[in-house]
C-alpha cells in the first residue's frame, strides 16, 4: 500500500522523503509551498491534520504525525531496517539522537532564526544564542569524531533524524566552521542515491 507524504518544501519533511528512499517503500508526495511573506505553512495542511504542520503521512487508514513517530512507523513497516542496533551501547545512542535532534538541538537554532528577524534587539539576543548553540554542535563534533554514525559503525535512522538540525545549523550557526567532523558527515549523507532520489522526489530544499 503506497503511502502518502504531505511534504512541504524546506522543512523537516523532507528527511522523510530521505527515509522512504532508504527503506525502499512506496509512496507518493503531495507538495505544499510555504506562505512566500510569513514563510508559514499553508492553511491547507490543515484538511491533512489540525496542527496544520509536516511532515504527516497517510497510509492504511492512519494518519501520523510529527516526524519522530513517523520514523518509527516507517521502520516498524520495514521489518525493523535502519531502526535500533541489537548492540546495547549502540541502541541507547540510537534512542538519545532520535530524541537529541527536536529535544535539544533544533529549539535553540530555531530561536536563533526567530529572534534574527526581530527588530531592535535581535542582533544582540543572536549573539547570547550563538554559545549556546556552539555547545551541541562542539559536543556533535566530538561524537561523530569516534564514529561514522550517530548510532555506531552504521546508518540508522537517527542519522535521518539529525540531518536537518545539522543542515539548518550550517546556514543559521556556521556548523561546519572548525568541525571537519560534522562538514564529512553531511558530505557522506547527501553523496548517498537515496538521498539524493529524495531530493528529486522533493523539490527545490536549501539545505542540502
Amino acid at each position: 500500500m503506497t503511502i502518502t507524504v504531505h511534504h512541504l518544501e524546506n522543512s523537516r519533511s523532507q528527511r522523510i522523503l530521505w527515509l522512504l528512499e532508504e527503506l525502499g517503500l512506496p509512496y507518493e508526495v503531495v507538495r505544499y509551498e510555504r506562505d512566500k511573506k510569513t514563510m508559514l505553512a499553508p492553511p491547507e495542511l490543515r484538511r491533512i491534520h489540525p496542527l496544520g504542520k509536516s511532515p504527516v503521512i497517510q497510509h492504511g487508514g492512519h494518519t501520523v504525525a510529527e516526524t519522530a513517530a513517523i520514523i518509527e512507523y516507517l521502520v516498524e513497516l520495514a521489518d525493523g531496517h535502519l531502526g535500533s542496533p541489537a548492540h546495547r551501547e549502540d541502541a541507547l545512542r540510537y534512542r538519545h539522537f532520535m530524541h537529541y535532534a527536536e529535544g535539544s538541538l533544533m529549539p535553540p537554532l530555531l530561536l536563533k532564526l526567530v529572534l534574527s528577524r526581530v527588530p531592535l534587539f535581535g542582533k544582540t539576543a543572536v549573539k547570547r544564542i550563538q554559545p549556546m548553540i556552539d555547545v551541541h554542535l562542539d559536543w556533535v563534533e566530538s561524537e561523530l569524531a569516534t564514529r561514522d554514525w550517530f548510532a555506531g559503525d552504521a546508518m540508522t535512522a537517527a542519522d535521518v533524524m539529525m540531518s536537518f538540525p545539522l543542515e539548518a545549523a550550517v546556514a543559521r550557526a556556521d556548523a561546519t566552521k572548525g568541525r571537519p567532523h560534522i562538514a564529512a558527515w553531511l558530505k557522506t549523507i547527501h553523496a548517498r542515491p537515496a538521498y539524493q532520489a529524495a531530493l528529486a522526489r522533493g523539490g527545490p530544499y536549501a539545505y542540502a
